[in-house]
Protein backbone atom coordinates (compact mmCIF):
# COMPACT_ATOMS: atom_id res chain seq x y z
CA UNK A 1 0.00 0.00 0.00
CA UNK A 2 2.98 2.81 1.03
CA UNK A 3 4.35 1.55 -2.47
CA UNK A 4 1.75 2.87 -4.03
CA UNK A 5 1.07 6.00 -2.73
CA UNK A 6 5.02 6.95 -3.15
CA UNK A 7 4.40 6.28 -6.85
CA UNK A 8 1.16 8.28 -7.00
CA UNK A 9 2.88 11.51 -4.98
CA UNK A 10 6.10 11.26 -7.18
CA UNK A 11 4.28 10.59 -10.17
CA UNK A 12 2.15 13.72 -9.45
CA UNK A 13 5.05 15.41 -8.52
CA UNK A 14 7.09 14.84 -11.62
CA UNK A 15 9.82 13.50 -9.89
CA UNK A 16 12.88 12.85 -11.65
CA UNK A 17 14.65 9.92 -9.56
CA UNK A 18 13.19 8.36 -6.57
CA UNK A 19 15.55 6.75 -4.49
CA UNK A 20 14.48 3.61 -2.15
CA UNK A 21 16.33 3.24 1.21
CA UNK A 22 16.16 0.46 3.15
CA UNK A 23 18.21 0.68 6.71
CA UNK A 24 18.88 -2.59 8.44
CA UNK A 25 19.37 -2.25 11.71
CA UNK A 26 22.45 -5.05 12.63
CA UNK A 27 22.63 -5.02 16.49
CA UNK A 28 22.65 -8.23 17.59
CA UNK A 29 19.63 -8.29 20.22
CA UNK A 30 19.17 -11.32 22.34
CA UNK A 31 16.08 -9.46 24.59
CA UNK A 32 13.54 -11.66 22.27
CA UNK A 33 14.92 -14.95 22.75
CA UNK A 34 13.38 -17.11 25.35
CA UNK A 35 16.24 -17.68 27.65
CA UNK A 36 16.96 -18.29 31.77
CA UNK A 37 18.12 -15.26 33.36
CA UNK A 38 21.88 -16.66 34.19
CA UNK A 39 22.25 -18.36 30.53
CA UNK A 40 25.40 -16.94 28.19
CA UNK A 41 24.98 -17.82 24.89
CA UNK A 42 27.60 -20.28 23.32
CA UNK A 43 30.06 -19.31 20.58
CA UNK A 44 27.30 -21.84 18.81
CA UNK A 45 24.23 -19.66 19.91
CA UNK A 46 26.07 -16.40 18.60
CA UNK A 47 26.78 -18.44 15.08
CA UNK A 48 23.33 -19.44 14.59
CA UNK A 49 22.40 -15.62 15.21
CA UNK A 50 24.08 -14.21 12.61
CA UNK A 51 23.28 -17.01 10.36
CA UNK A 52 19.85 -16.25 11.04
CA UNK A 53 20.76 -12.55 10.86
CA UNK A 54 22.17 -12.73 7.25
CA UNK A 55 19.08 -14.54 6.12
CA UNK A 56 17.08 -11.54 7.49
CA UNK A 57 19.56 -9.19 5.82
CA UNK A 58 19.22 -11.41 2.30
CA UNK A 59 15.50 -10.60 2.57
CA UNK A 60 15.77 -7.23 3.14
CA UNK A 61 17.89 -6.46 0.03
CA UNK A 62 15.25 -8.24 -1.77
CA UNK A 63 12.41 -6.89 -0.90
CA UNK A 64 14.64 -3.60 -1.86
CA UNK A 65 14.32 -5.32 -5.56
CA UNK A 66 10.93 -6.09 -5.53
CA UNK A 67 10.36 -1.85 -4.28
CA UNK A 68 12.77 -0.98 -7.24
CA UNK A 69 10.94 -3.24 -10.27
CA UNK A 70 7.40 -1.80 -8.54
CA UNK A 71 8.58 2.05 -9.80
CA UNK A 72 10.19 0.76 -12.72
CA UNK A 73 6.89 -0.58 -13.58
CA UNK A 74 5.15 2.42 -13.21
CA UNK A 75 7.69 4.39 -15.43
CA UNK A 76 9.26 5.78 -12.71
CA UNK A 77 13.06 6.03 -12.18
CA UNK A 78 14.30 4.89 -9.55
CA UNK A 79 17.74 3.89 -7.35
CA UNK A 80 18.37 1.55 -4.67
CA UNK A 81 20.07 2.16 -0.94
CA UNK A 82 20.92 -0.30 1.75
CA UNK A 83 22.42 1.20 4.69
CA UNK A 84 23.09 -0.73 7.66
CA UNK A 85 22.84 1.08 10.97
CA UNK A 86 19.86 3.33 13.54
CA UNK A 87 16.90 3.18 10.82
CA UNK A 88 15.91 6.62 11.33
CA UNK A 89 18.87 8.48 11.65
CA UNK A 90 20.41 7.08 8.87
CA UNK A 91 17.48 8.09 6.63
CA UNK A 92 17.49 11.23 7.83
CA UNK A 93 21.35 11.44 7.13
CA UNK A 94 21.17 10.09 3.71
CA UNK A 95 17.99 12.34 2.70
CA UNK A 96 19.24 15.47 4.14
CA UNK A 97 22.88 14.75 3.03
CA UNK A 98 21.54 14.21 -0.58
CA UNK A 99 19.57 16.93 -0.28
CA UNK A 100 16.25 15.05 -1.47
CA UNK A 101 13.36 16.99 -2.25
CA UNK A 102 11.12 15.29 0.20
CA UNK A 103 11.23 11.87 2.28
CA UNK A 104 7.91 9.47 1.66
CA UNK A 105 8.26 7.20 4.93
CA UNK A 106 5.30 4.39 5.61
CA UNK A 107 4.08 4.61 9.17
CA UNK A 108 4.67 1.14 10.47
CA UNK A 109 7.67 -1.55 10.81
CA UNK A 110 7.85 -4.65 9.41
CA UNK A 111 6.72 -8.11 10.72
CA UNK A 112 7.00 -9.25 14.52
CA UNK A 113 7.92 -5.70 15.06
CA UNK A 114 5.24 -4.10 14.12
CA UNK A 115 3.90 -3.96 17.68
CA UNK A 116 6.87 -2.34 19.29
CA UNK A 117 8.19 -0.50 16.14
CA UNK A 118 4.22 1.68 15.50
CA UNK A 119 5.46 4.58 13.84
CA UNK A 120 8.32 5.11 15.93
CA UNK A 121 10.58 5.31 13.00
CA UNK A 122 8.70 7.70 10.68
CA UNK A 123 7.90 9.64 13.89
CA UNK A 124 11.91 10.17 14.58
CA UNK A 125 12.13 10.88 10.93
CA UNK A 126 9.79 13.40 11.02
CA UNK A 127 11.16 15.14 13.94
CA UNK A 128 15.15 14.92 13.01
CA UNK A 129 14.20 16.27 9.24
CA UNK A 130 14.75 19.45 9.65
CA UNK A 131 16.35 20.24 6.41
CA UNK A 132 13.78 18.38 4.24
CA UNK A 133 10.09 17.57 4.07
CA UNK A 134 8.76 14.29 5.23
CA UNK A 135 5.27 12.81 3.99
CA UNK A 136 4.21 9.93 5.95
CA UNK A 137 1.60 7.36 4.10
CA UNK A 138 0.05 4.74 5.28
Amino acid sequence: MGLEKASLIAGGCKIDEIAIIHVYDHKLDFSSLPMREDYTPTKEDMEKFRMLQEINKNERKKLLQDALKFFEGKGLQARTIFKEGHPAETIVKVGCGEEFDFIVIGSRGLGRLKKVLLGSVSNAVVQQAEKCSVIVVR
